[in-house]
């Protein structure tokens, strides 16, 4: 991903005194001077007709790039966040305007979704504001502007070509999940307790991004231990677990004689890297291919071993057999021998693959909220997520992205902000002034799979690391807009911190009409267009 300073002087002090230099920031170095994310402003406006279907869609932001370039902050909030920009929905006009500002900030870059969060968060926004404006259901809107089944392979307003998706169906089975129909008995139990409940929806779409070329080496070892060398390193994913399972059930290799090797450039000369939620889709798929060949040389030996054809060998599950007989060759076995007879080709087995295409994982993330209107407390009790990532590789390991994900999401939307004064001073240089997501605020997520296949990949994934997090931050802050709509508040944003919750509650309490003005305009319209505008006011920065 982007390089930081440090990188290159760490590296050079080494060259200079020969010997490993290791170099530690404190804390606060690192709130002052590691990149941030997300620091932009939005007004989104949308045209529908008569049936409530979108006909245009305008977006103006203005991203702040802090104080100098970083690798990624101009692309981010333009090429990439121009990939999804109109979501799951068919709109046949779209303008798209980026104002890029220097600031004397820290750099702004990637972060979990680089581009697409962003996306997401101003077309859904947008979604909700128009459902509550015309009088209908935020499911109802949707559903009337999905893309439909059969306009699959759909292009995209941003240039990708959505594969496709069944997007009704999965908004269908998040409705059951997150048990739609008790909502407002959930909501006047939390009103006898002096709370305000309000639930929120998002129907997101990411694309995987990244290089779509990767290598695998296979490696035969001491002792028959195979090593998996990756051109991605895992920074707490689990790829080892996962890469370990694609080349087992590829082979039938026993996972405890599998070695993973990442990261070392001294053994891996090339790869794409971790990022873009790519890794197991792009390098899964290399290891497919390596597995098959290793597969393929080693029938041709166990067909010398055995005097048969090589055309009468057959694998299946860990072993080859010689069909139409009871003769068969352990994969382990077959290795050994290999070994033993020093077969250059089989031990040391290399593979490249480029993907035909993206995946576009797709979901729905359903949030109810609880708001104390005393203190502006904001609690999230209760969110549900229904993906469509495609075959889900290994469950556990794709919760626990997902979880992470809604995490980062939950905690950009309800209280991390990095905030400086007029001099550019920064103001939460300490995790006491920065607010990160602990347990305690973090509901239980309630994940449920929709899959429909992709055939971009020889193993039907479609990627799941960013995922959570694209759908996060509309489905929160659509909840807390719900729970506000009724006490006259029009909009919100980002971060939903007790202080600026309490402030909008007080502020409604003081002048109950003053919020409402921003609708003027678009109530005086004719009743086939809508103007909609939506402030995104997020994480870094003001």
């Amino acid at each position: 991903a982007f390089p930081y300073p440090e990188n290159f002087a760490v590296a050079q002090a080494a060259k200079l005194v020969g010997r490993p230099v290791k170099w530690l920031a404190t804390r606060s170095e690192a709130l002052l001077t590691d990149n941030g994310g997300r620091d932009l402003h939005s007004i989104v406006e949308g045209g529908f007709d008569e049936d409530f279907r979108i006909l245009a869609y305008r977006v103006s932001t203005k991203c702040n790039l802090g104080a100098h370039n970083s690798s990624n902050g101009q692309s981010i909030q333009t090429q990439v966040t121009q990939k999804v920009l109109t979501g799951v929905y068919r709109i046949p006009l779209v303008h798209f305007h980026v104002q890029g500002i220097y600031t004397n900030t820290s750099p702004v870059d990637a972060y979990r979704g680089a581009g697409r969060p962003e996306a997401i968060y101003m077309i859904e926004r947008l979604m909700d504001r128009a459902a509550r404006q015309f009088g209908i259901s935020q499911q109802e809107i949707r559903r009337r502007n999905f893309i439909e089944p059969a306009q699959f392979p759909y292009r995209a307003f941003g240039g990708e070509t959505y594969e496709y998706g069944e997007f009704a169906n999965v908004l269908d089975r998040a409705e059951r999940e997150a048990g739609i129909a008790g909502f407002e008995a959930r909501k006047g139990a939390s009103l006898e307790h002096g709370k305000l409940r309000g639930i929120g929806f998002c129907q997101y779409v990411e694309v995987i991004l990244g290089n779509p070329k990767e290598s695998t080496k296979l490696q035969v070892v001491e002792d028959g231990i195979i090593q998996l060398h990756v051109g991605t390193q895992s920074n707490g994913q689990g790829h080892e677990t996962a890469y370990a399972q694609i080349l087992n059930e590829n082979t039938g290799i026993p996972v405890e004689r599998i070695r993973i090797v990442q990261g070392d450039s001294a053994l891996i000369p090339s790869g794409g890297g971790t990022g873009g939620s790519r890794s197991t889709t792009v390098q899964g798929t290399s290891i497919c291919k390596a597995s098959q060949t290793l597969i393929k040389g080693l029938s041709e030996l166990v067909a010398d071993y055995l005097d048969e054809e090589p055309a009468m060998i057959e694998f299946e599950e860990d072993a080859f057999r010689a069909r139409g007989s009871n003769r068969f060759v352990h994969v382990i076995d077959a290795i050994d021998a290999a070994v033993s007879r020093g077969v250059s080709h089989l031990l040391d087995v290399r593979a490249t693959i480029e993907l035909p295409g993206r995946s576009f994982p797709n979901g729905v993330h359903v949030c109810e909220v609880e708001i104390d209107p005393e203190t502006g407390m904001t609690w999230i009790v209760k969110y549900t997520v229904v993906d469509d990532l495609g075959r889900i590789l290994n469950p556990p390991l794709a919760m626990g992205q997902i979880h992470g994900g809604v995490a980062q999401g939950i905690g950009q939307a309800i209280m991390e902000n990095a905030a400086y004064d007029e001099n550019g001073q920064l103001l939460t240089g300490t995790f006491m002034d920065y607010a990160m997501p602990r347990a305690s605020d973090l509901p239980f997520v309630d994940f449920h799979s929709e899959p429909t296949p992709t055939g971009n990949n020889a193993l039907g994934i479609k990627g799941c690391g960013e995922a959570g997090t694209v759908g996060a931050l509309a489905a929160v802050a659509n909840a807390i807009q719900d729970a506000l709509w009724e006490k006259g508040i029009r909009q919100v944003d980002m971060p939903f911190t007790p202080s600026r919750v309490w402030q909008l509650i007080e502020g409604a309490r003081r002048s109950p009409h003053s919020n409402r003005s921003n609708l003027a305009a678009a109530l005086s319209r004719p009743p086939t267009t809508a103007v909609v505008n939506t402030g995104v006011d997020a994480a870094c920065g003001k």
